[in-house]
């Protein structure tokens, strides 16, 4: 299984820990019963970690046309709001809940020009609250499409996540095949779209990141 470079570190540092914590009780353990517990124990731990920062091969094909879910999840919210960092009007946003289970790995929803890129810090309360988008830790990723519309990514930190990775230089170019970017331990995607947007998503409803449509752009309109 292939890991994500967000967690080669952390995982290096968490099984010398480990090995210390094991050799320990070992050593000083008052019997083997116990020894093997901490063992099973710790081994387990560390398989679910390896296992939160899997790299899953995906075949993705990018257009200009589609808009592609971020991230593995839930969708939880589907509704029409006022976007006031980057866009500053109406848009329909669409959100996705990640657990501890999902691949957290961020993908561009849809290809472009990466125009803006804000770092907030913030509260960690449970990502599936309305709040979470304004008030918790997060990031501000601005999109601007082939033609020329502008899309908002938000990347919010949950109530076990401590650290948001975005791969995002303003000017860069967004691709739906390139990582955005990396959410460790419980998380939140919105999608900020605009108006007239096909959406093919429900609530409810679980998508996999750069493979399931959140949906269309209206076509333009003939001059």
């Amino acid at each position: 299984m292939k890991i994500h470079k967000a967690g080669h570190s952390l995982l290096i540092k968490a099984f010398v820990i480990i090995a210390i914590i094991n050799v320990l009780v070992y050593v000083f353990s008052p019997g083997i019963i116990v020894f093997r517990a901490v063992l099973v124990v710790s081994a387990i731990c560390y398989l679910l970690m390896v296992n939160f920062f899997r790299f899953p091969n995906r075949h993705i094909a990018p257009d200009d046309i589609t808009i592609l879910a971020p991230a593995d999840g839930k969708i939880v919210v589907i509704e029409e709001t006022y976007e006031p960092e980057y866009l500053k009007k109406q848009c329909i946003q669409v959100s996705i809940f990640m657990n501890i289970f999902n691949v957290h790995i961020n993908w561009f929803p849809i290809n472009g020009i990466i125009k803006y890129f804000k770092y907030h810090q913030g509260r960690y309360m449970a990502a599936y609250l309305p709040k979470s988008s304004t008030e918790n830790e997060r990031t501000t990723i601005a999109i601007e499409a082939r033609d020329g519309r502008d899309i908002v990514m938000r990347q919010i930190a949950g109530a076990m996540a401590k650290r948001i990775v975005s791969y995002a230089p303003v000017g860069g170019e967004a691709r739906q095949d390139e990582h955005a970017g990396f959410i460790k331990f419980g998380s939140r995607v919105d999608l900020y779209l605009p108006l007239g947007t096909k959406i093919d998503v429900k609530l409810g409803q679980k998508v996999t990141g750069s493979q399931t449509l959140i949906g269309t752009f209206k076509e333009p309109e003939s001059k």
